[in-house]
Formats: structure tokens, sequence, C-alpha cells
């Protein structure tokens, strides 16, 4: 008979711990939290110390009475939450629930969801660390003090549905600005120009560098004519070469937010996919014959610490599997991110480095093995050797001219044998190589290039740079960027575009009413600030009441302000040209989760909606008389077909090009790769790269 109860948040955690454990201990699930603030009022006393009036979560009283029956059964209660804030509060209500003592060993964690971790774990149990408590419960109050307060206002004087938070407003405000940079940004005039140089068996690119000694920036085509008259005859003549070795370190092991990016940009995963198949690998796949094994750490971190024990296997593996030239003198030990980064976890890592990625694929999907390839990867490549290359600079000079070529080339791979960060434009870094040149050398150029640009204004945010940009900032921590990145679109402040955050109108008019009546909400360093003190509360250095007493006492004073000051304001509904087929008014625009749609004026009456058709200029190769139209599916996704469906059924979620292929006529798509656009066709194999500084419409 089983004489110990271990309750955990899932099902699947439950069920793979389960088997660790042995029929001595019945192995349960919350189901997450089983407490929380009410939902129908603010739940916060705020005149007696903040206290919250926790509720039990509808629905969660059948788990709870199955776990009271089970408690009443054994005579030791373990809690093995997650090993984070969220997880030690769902240990302390579970505690209260159960009426364990505060001085009970009842709380058990554990980084990773293996046999050996689990059974150690449970050789070490703790208190509940009640500073862990207090640092949750302090961010639950104080979101809700800031929603439940500036919500209800939000809806008396502007609409209903509306919300406002410490993290999501400062999110919209970022993308508000960037968007405020894009429309302001007047594009300056460049110019660059390339000569092609032939050296005998190898004919290579130099760039213009300098002229008459000094380094002068070519604005417009006087100055190119400048440059293009002082290089004389053409005649090229080495003036320098410089040969040097150059050093490239591996990335660390991955926290959340950097494999949320990273995600982003190789797997093209949003950052809430990203955490979801996370979690399916932290707490347990089944391998066959091994049995149910989680795969990865913990998920939810910002440190990037790893494990001895980790460390060691990697280095035994590094050195058997790629040889001793792979692995450093020294071990890799990777410090905090930044001042705030929490310690209490490692990074985010393999559970064992020997489980290889092709040897578990049959037992993932195809989702899990992409993910857990890239953790798997990236933390072998953090413990590995640095990348060597062999770099060459050639100065040439032509008349009062003077042209740079910069060439390298792989002497060494290193960790680059197993992997490389992207970025966020995509490109990949190659072997060029340049001939090999002495000083004195004469060369004849092939052709001369010059070329016009304009500088770009900066990009809109994708989920992973603003992620990044949250990060970097200390705003939030590693399990908010998710949910908020959800949030600001589900309140349709936010669109998306071509995978980029676009503000929308309304997501405009909250910022401005936020930016006049509650400043500090959206000032990067205050909100900064109050991370910081939230972090004191977790280590014990700082009391949680202090904290909120201090914010709330300035926050009341704004509140007080804006409900006299703030006026309401009516949102009209932009009209269209457009008539409605069910009953004749005319549809108006309106914004959903998925940006701008059309919906009968007549709303309740009449619930007629339809999507903004976007016209893109090609004809449908398919019925050849209708035109191909951008559409948007129920999960938001963009996608092509046909206007005249469903009389036509061409569809592609690949955007066509209004121009057929040289070859075979077919229709050509759009394709984005690490190398650039292209264009392919649909049915033979060829290919066409797109010049983006010509082509501005298709730019990242």
């Amino acid at each position: 008979m089983a004489d110990s109860l271990v309750i955990v948040e899932s099902p699947a955690k439950a069920k793979t711990i389960g088997k660790y454990l042995g029929s001595k201990f019945i192995v349960k699930a919350s189901m997450g939290h089983i407490r929380d603030l009410p939902k129908s009022q603010i739940g916060v006393e705020v005149d007696r110390n903040f206290e919250p009036k926790y509720i039990t979560i509808r629905g969660k009283g059948s788990i709870l009475k199955e776990l009271k029956d089970a408690s009443k059964k054994v005579k030791k209660i373990y809690l093995a939450a997650d090993p984070d804030r969220e997880g030690e509060a769902i240990a302390w209500h579970l505690a209260h629930y159960l009426d364990v003592g505060s001085d009970e060993l009842c709380r058990v964690v554990f980084n990773e969801i293996t046999k050996d971790a689990v059974k150690d774990a449970f050789k070490t149990p703790r208190r509940i660390n009640q500073d862990l408590v207090n640092a949750q419960q302090a961010r639950r109050i104080l979101d809700r003090l800031v929603g439940y307060k500036i919500s209800p206002l939000l809806w008396k004087k502007v609409k209903k549905g509306l919300s406002a938070g410490r993290v999501q407003s400062v999110a919209v405000k970022l993308i508000q600005d960037r968007e405020n940079e894009i429309k302001a940004f007047e594009p300056e005039e460049y110019w660059s120009i390339t000569v092609l140089l032939d050296a005998g068996k190898t004919v290579f690119e130099a760039k213009y560098h300098s002229i008459n000694g000094e380094k002068k920036e070519l604005h417009s085509k006087d100055d190119v004519d400048q440059v293009l008259a002082a290089m004389g005859s053409g005649k090229f003549t080495v003036k320098e070469v410089k040969e040097k070795e150059r050093g490239r370190n591996p990335s660390p092991p991955f926290i959340t937010s950097s494999m949320q990016q990273e995600a982003a940009r190789k797997l093209n995963f949003r950052a809430s996919k990203t955490m979801s198949v996370a979690q399916q690998l932290y707490e347990g796949i089944d391998l066959g014959k091994e049995g149910t094994v989680g795969l990865i750490t913990y998920m939810r971190t910002d440190s990037t610490r790893i494990s001895p024990v980790a460390q060691e296997e990697a280095k035994e593996y590094i050195l058997t599997k790629y040889g001793s030239a792979f692995y450093p003198e020294t071990p890799r030990v990777y410090t905090k991110k930044n001042a705030n980064a929490q310690d209490a976890h490692e990074g985010i890592r393999p559970s064992s480095v020997l489980r290889e990625p092709d040897q578990l694929k049959e037992f993932l999907s195809r989702d899990q093995f992409r993910l857990y390839k890239l953790v798997w990867e990236r933390f072998v490549a953090s413990q590995m050797s640095s990348a060597v290359l062999d770099t060459m600079t050639i100065d040439l000079t032509a008349g009062e001219t003077v042209f740079r070529a910069n060439g390298s080339k792989m002497k060494f791979p290193g960790f680059m044998k197993v992997y490389v960060e992207s970025n966020d434009d995509g490109t990949t870094e190659e072997d060029k190589l340049l001939p090999p040149l002495s000083k004195g050398d004469a060369l004849d150029k092939q052709s001369v290039d010059p070329k016009q640009h304009f500088t770009q204004p900066p990009p809109r945010y994708t989920e992973a740079r603003l992620v990044r940009a949250l990060e970097e900032m200390g705003i939030g921590r590693p399990s908010t960027y998710a949910p908020t990145l959800e949030t600001i679109q589900k309140r349709g402040y936010v669109a998306i575009e071509e995978k980029k955050f676009i503000p929308t109108e309304l997501g405009e008019l909250v910022i401005q009413l936020m930016e006049e009546f509650f400043p500090e909400i959206l000032d990067i360093e205050f909100t900064a600030h109050m991370e910081e003190e939230l972090d004191f509360v977790e280590e014990g250095k700082e009391d949680w009441v202090r904290v909120l007493d201090t914010f709330y006492t300035s926050f009341e004073k704004r509140l007080e302000f804006a409900e006299e000051e703030m006026k309401e304001i009516e949102i009209q509904d932009e009209v269209s040209d457009e008539i409605c087929e069910k009953c004749g008014k005319h549809l108006v625009y309106k914004m959903g989760r998925f940006g701008k749609f059309l919906a009968c004026s007549g709303f309740p009456d009449c619930r007629n909606t339809k999507p903004i058709i976007k016209d893109i200029g090609v004809t449908c190769p398919s019925c050849h008389t209708g035109k191909i139209v951008e559409r948007r599916s129920k999960k938001g996704r963009v996608f092509y077909g046909c206007d005249q469906y469903p009389t036509c059924d061409f569809v592609s979620w690949d955007k066509p090009v209004n121009k057929p292929c040289p070859v075979c006529s077919s229709m050509m798509i759009e394709k984005r790769s690490k190398n650039g656009l292209s264009m392919q066709c649909t049915k033979c194999d060829h290919k066409e790269e797109v010049n983006e500084d010509q082509n501005e419409d298709m730019k990242d």
C-alpha cells in the first residue's frame, strides 16, 4: 500500500514521475493552480496590507476532493510543482488546503524529469520557500491592481473589453514607438562602387574605401563621378595584404527568451508554440523500451548555468564523437546575461546529451523533434571549442582611390560543426576566398558597378525581436513573454502583417491615454525597477507589502485624477463602400485578433462579416479569369486564393508573383530563405534570386 502522496501540476508529469517512484507513492495532478483571486472583483484588501482574497478556481472542486481523500490515506505529502515562483505558489496553496504545516519538509523540486534527478530530489525535500511565494503573490497582486483599476476606466471612457498591464502596455508602446519612427523616417541617399578584378585564374570583388587618403562617404552621383575620375586608367595595384586568424565563440545554452527567439527564426514557431512544445519535452515522452523520460530541463529560466554532471557528460560525448580538438582547454562557464537574471535553474539543455535527436525521431512529433534538435545542438555547441577563421584584407590603389577586398575561410570549424546561431536578417557566414596576392601586384578590372541605395527605416518588431527588446530592457520575466504577446493581439491593440507587429488605431488610442494619465506604467526604467524590486522580494531582501505600498501610493492619485479628467471617447467605425448582401446596410471596418475585417453596421440585428480581400495583381493560373487575392485562415495565417471561389478552388500558402516561369511558363512563387528572397517555379526547378534593393515591397 502507498504511504506517500506526490502532487504535481499535470497528468503528463504525474505519469512520468509515477513510473520512477514505484508503488509506495501515489502521484496525482492538481491541473495547475487550485486557488486564485476572483475574476468578478479585485480580490485585494488594499487597506489591510494588500491581503489577497483567494477562492477555489471554478471546476477544481472534484480535483481537490480527490486530493483530500488521497491525503487521508498516506503518512506523507510531497508537493512537486514546477521549480519556479508559480510552482512554489501552487505548492503553498496545496499545503494550505491539505493542512500541511509550514515546517513540514514537503517541497520537492527537480530541474529535469529523469529517474536519477527525481529520486535524488526526494532524498532532500525542503520547506516551502515563503520568499518565493511572496514574490509570486506580489506580482499577482500588482498586476491585479493595475489591470482591475485601469481596465474599468478604459471600459467606461473608451470601449468594453480593453485592458492594461505592466508588461503588455510597455510591449504595445514599443510597437507604437517603432511605428512612429518608421513614419518619421526620411531616407538618405548613398552609393557604393564595386569593381570586379581579374587575378588570372580568379575573379574577385573589391569595394570603394577611400579617396586621396580620406574615407569619404558617397552621398550622391557627383561623389561617385569624383571617385570614378580619380581612379585614372583603371589599373589596380596591391597596396597592402593583411592576414590574421579570428576566433568565434559559441552562444551559451538557451534561456527562455533566446529559445523563443531562435525557434522563431529557425523553426518559424510562435512564442506560445515554443513554450507548449518545450513543456511536452520537459514533462516526458514515451521512448518505448526506455519508458517515459523528460528530454529537456525546465524551460522557464533566465540562467545559462549548467550542472557539473551535465557538463562532464557533454565533455565525454564531444571527445568521443569529435575528438580532443573540439573541446576547449578549460570547460566553458557562462555568466549571467544581466544583473536581474535569476540563477535558481540551469539553462535549457537536454536531460542527457547521449540521446541524440535522430535516435529519438520515431518517438517525437515533427514539432517536438525540431525543437529538441535545436536545444540539443545549441547545448552541445555551447560546450565545444571556438571556431577559427583565416581572414584576409587586401587594399588596392587605382589612381587616387583605394578599394578594399575582404575574404575569409574556415580554418577550424569548432562548435560550428554542430550549430550556428541565426540572426534577425537571415544572413549566414560563408567562405569568401581571395587569391594569394602580394604587395605591388598589378590587376586589370573587368567591370565597375556604381549602385545607388537609400537608408531603410528600423524594422518592425517580429515576435523574436520584441521578446529580445523586452528582455534587454528588463521588462517581464521568462514566463510572461508568450502570454503577453497573445494578450496584446487578443485585445486588438496590435495586428500581425507578414509576421511583424503593427499597432492598430485602438492600440494607438489606449497608449495615448496611458501616456497622459499613467506614464509610470509605460516608463521602461520604472517598470524594470519594479521587476528588480520583486526579485529582491524573492531573494528575501525586500518586504512585499512595502513594495506594493510604495507603488500604490502614487498610483492611487493617478487613478483619482484620471477618473475626473479622462474624457469619454467614442470610437467611430470607418464606413466602407461595400453593402451588406443580407440586409442592405453599409459594412464597416472592425479590428479583430488577426487584423481588420468588414462587419455589418446593423449589428446586433445583422451579424454578417466578411474578410478584407487584398488583390495582389496576379491572374489566377488555374481558371485564367479570376484574380489572386490575399486571405486569412481561421487561425490568422495568410494564404492566397482565386477571387472566383467556389467556382475556382485555386489556393496557395506561398505568394504568387506576376511573372511566368521563363522555362515552362508555369506560376512562380515567392520564397524566403536564409540567403534572401527568391522566385521559384511551382513545376520545374527554375529559381531566380530577387534583388531586394530594387523590390522595396518585398523587403523583410
